[in-house]
């Protein structure tokens, strides 16, 4: 393996001629185990303490280099030519003491981790090694799912990627966080509950396969709140995505799978790859963690993957979730060989790539897909010299021939030489980027190729005697129709994602008072209320959007007229929701937990008076639409909550223990308390049970790709150990996004719901 880093297009070093930069690589290649071992008896036995230290998984380039771009530096060149000679023999030297340090780092990093690349060489693992675009796909997406049809939708979803940024080579179906938690379904259960069970996963699992698609699964370490699974996480995980037929898992919060998960994966006969969400702690997890999620930095010289750098055929999928430019993702990709994770539905806040954006994930993949055996090769040479400032490009030996995949980080476009490489007869230069071939310029020893790039655009070469290499062949009838529109034509701004509230029909007037319900007056009412999530801070597109508003936020604040309206005195109780059963006959198409705590069509004897749980908003809304009723507008609950005094809670403005039931935080669901035992807690309508006993239905939004419900009330049940779990909404001016999919998974223990009626 060699490793190559010398200049970066800078004036300072260009008067140095190619051969004698690239005199700079080592000599030999590192490939025999062994002889590295008889090294290391030589040297000391303290570890190596490198002068580049990596940060955040990158390796920085040596001081100098960064110097030629302070301002003034090209200035102090032109005015006082011995210094800057002077200055570039100083650099070129300190270039050779960090190839000379970063190897030694390298080779050191691997001895002591007993290092062995087995793993890359499994033929059931090696598809992680060109997995280039991998999306993070909630579950929920309406692309993925369709609830009418109660199918999974795989060639929907992939139609509408590829239609876009022009498709995945795997997908990670992501199905707990942020719902995890609401009640005690553990991160297994949610995957069982997911619509069709096992048997309809495995078929969704074939149908990504069919397309080329590998398939991911998450894990959370951090899940120890919920129902105990009775088997370590590693044998739970091992066990189900053998059942499914999924081939990687992806590690939510982890820095490196244990080696557990390997050992446990192996047992079953269906091997995995493994995907933590950060890189590696440790050098000896690089052996058997094929992939990780890279959240990188973005100065203007390009920095080098640690992981790549140990192991060439690690894959980096670079992770920058909120980013609405992809940009820099993109480049820093494509110079160091890896991928990029193009996730737009981020716990169901649309962060939709920008036309830009899309254009250039599809021409980078392109080129990578194409060009995949050079992209791992153990010979890369990260920073080949370039003759043009602010254009960076890493050479991608294999078998005689040579790849270069090249960036312009400026924010111009750049035209003529762009590289120089030694001479040798017999070869042909092919610009992958434009689908042309190049007409070299021998100057001696070397040849000079010129090109285009546009301003933060992409380049990309192809070194051989003979085109006779397919893929890139496809590659170039593609690529030669990219000039007829650049990025740069294309917008890069990015837009939210509408959404809208689904419209409830007003019900019939009562001819007379509704039993068990209040009278709530007519207002003017300040309806003020901010979502729970834990994530997305204040962006646009997060939370909810109501009709008033012009697009999703998390904070709200509007004015509203409310109506005379009757409301539920309780919430309806497992008593009431029996009569509707044996008054309609009433059982869902889609019955998975569906009343999951009733037994033989009855209720827990002593449970009459507790609210009913287990029941989907469909499962509601036909309760209410025989009884008469509605479920409430968000505003219309918040109302009965609080009145018009802005009290934080239906009692007051301070927390009262006696005026809720006492939390569970254990991992087993226990049930809510009778709707009437705590009087305390009323509100000032003298509306019960709103909050802390079980969470209730409200409000449905939807968007293209997502639809949401929002939940008010909070419940008895409080998952320990993770900040992770779905938050709770106790305050009159909070609510929680709950994200929808199927009742099959929608339902939960601690979830249901009171009705209104509506005053003519």
């Amino acid at each position: 393996m060699r490793l190559f880093l010398v200049r970066r297009g800078s004036p300072s070093l260009m008067s140095y001629p190619d051969n004698m930069i690239r005199s700079l690589r080592p000599c030999a290649h590192v490939k025999v185990f062994f002889a590295a071992l008889l090294i290391l008896s030589f040297i000391s036995v303290h570890a190596q303490d490198s002068k580049y230290p990596s940060k955040d998984s990158l390796i920085p380039v040596p001081a100098c280099l960064e110097e030629q771009w302070v301002p003034g530096a090209q200035k102090l060149c032109m005015d006082h030519p011995t210094a800057c000679t002077d200055q570039r023999v100083a650099c070129t030297r300190e270039l050779r003491e960090w190839r000379t340090d970063v190897f030694h780092w390298r080779d050191e990093a691997r001895l002591r981790a007993g290092y062995s690349d087995s793993e890359y060489q499994r033929p059931e693992l090696k598809w992680a090694q060109s997995s280039f675009m991998q999306p993070q796909m909630m579950v929920e997406d309406r692309y993925f799912y369709d609830r009418a049809t109660g199918k999974y939708t795989v060639d929907r979803y992939l139609d509408d990627v590829n239609k876009r940024y022009g498709g995945i080579d795997s997908v990670l179906v992501w199905q707990s966080y942020p719902n995890i938690g609401i009640d005690n379904r553990n991160q297994y259960d949610l995957i069982r509950a997911l619509p069709g069970g096992i048997p309809a996963l495995r078929s969704m699992v074939d149908d990504f396969h069919k397309h080329g698609v590998r398939v991911l699964f998450p894990v959370m370490m951090w899940d120890q709140g919920t129902r105990d699974e009775g088997i370590p996480n590693w044998d739970a995980t091992a066990k189900l995505m053998a059942e499914i037929g999924a081939d990687g898992i992806n590690g939510d919060t982890m820095n490196g799978m244990p080696k557990a998960f390997r050992d446990a994966s192996d047992k079953t006969g269906h091997p995995l790859v493994f995907e933590p969400e950060g890189y590696p702690n440790s050098s000896e997890m690089i052996a058997y963690n094929s992939m990780n999620w890279g959240y990188w930095r973005y100065p203007f010289t390009p920095l080098v993957s640690e992981g790549k750098l140990l192991e060439p055929r690690h894959m980096t999928n670079i992770s920058d979730r909120w980013n609405r430019s992809k940009t820099d993702n993109l480049q820093f990709a494509f110079f160091n060989g890896v991928g990029l994770e193009t996730w737009e539905n981020i716990w169901s806040i649309w962060n939709g790539i920008t036309p830009r954006g899309a254009e250039s994930i599809r021409r980078v993949a392109s080129v990578e897909r194409a060009v995949a055996p050079f992209l791992v090769s153990q010979d890369w040479e990260p920073l080949t010299p370039t003759l043009q400032f602010g254009v960076f490009a890493t050479g991608w030996p294999l078998d005689g021939e040579e790849v270069f995949t090249i960036i312009n980080r400026n924010e111009y476009n750049i035209t003529g030489p762009q590289l120089e490489l030694p001479y040798k007869a017999g070869l042909h230069y092919y610009d992958l980027w434009h689908g042309t071939e190049l007409t070299s310029l021998r100057q001696g020893d070397n040849v000079t190729l010129s090109f285009n790039m546009e301003g933060h655009g992409f380049g990309a070469l192809y070194v051989t005697p003979d085109l006779k290499n397919k893929p890139v062949q496809a590659l170039m009838k593609i690529s030669k129709t990219w000039d007829a529109t650049p990025l740069g034509s294309l917008s890069d701004v990015w837009v939210p994602l509408s959404q809208k509230m689904i419209d409830v029909a007003k019900t019939p007037t009562p001819k007379s008072n509704p039993k068990d319900m209040i009278k709530i007056p007519a207002s003017e009412f300040l309806f003020r209320v901010n979502g729970l999530e834990i994530e997305g801070e204040n962006w646009g597109g997060l939370d909810v959007q109501y009709p008033w508003e012009d697009s999703p936020r998390r904070h709200h604040v509007h004015e509203i007229h409310i109506p005379d309206f009757w409301i539920d005195k309780y919430p309806v109780t497992n008593s009431d929701f029996k009569k509707f059963i044996v008054a309609t006959h009433y059982h869902p198409k889609d019955d998975y937990n569906f009343l999951k705590d009733w037994k033989d069509g009855n209720y827990p004897s002593g449970w009459d008076n507790k609210p009913v749980t287990w029941v989907s908003l469909e499962d509601a809304r036909a309760y209410a639409s025989w009884a008469g009723k509605r479920l409430p507008h968000e505003w219309e609950w918040q109302y009965a909550a609080q009145g018009n005094d802005g009290r934080l809670y239906p009692w007051g403005n301070f927390w009262e223990e006696d005026a809720v039931p006492v939390p569970v935080k254990g991992r087993d669901l226990t049930s809510p308390d009778d709707v009437n035992a705590h009087p305390a807690g009323a509100s000032p309508f003298g509306v019960m049970d709103m909050v802390a006993n079980v969470w209730q239905w409200t409000d449905e939004f939807q968007d293209e790709h997502t639809r949401t419900a929002v939940l008010r009330g909070g419940s008895y049940y409080q998952p320990s150990g993770s900040i992770w779990y779905f938050p709770r909404a106790y305050r009159n001016t909070e609510h929680s996004k709950y994200l929808l999919m199927a009742p099959a998974k929608d339902r939960a223990g601690t979830l249901g719901f009171r009705c209104v009626v509506d005053v003519d």
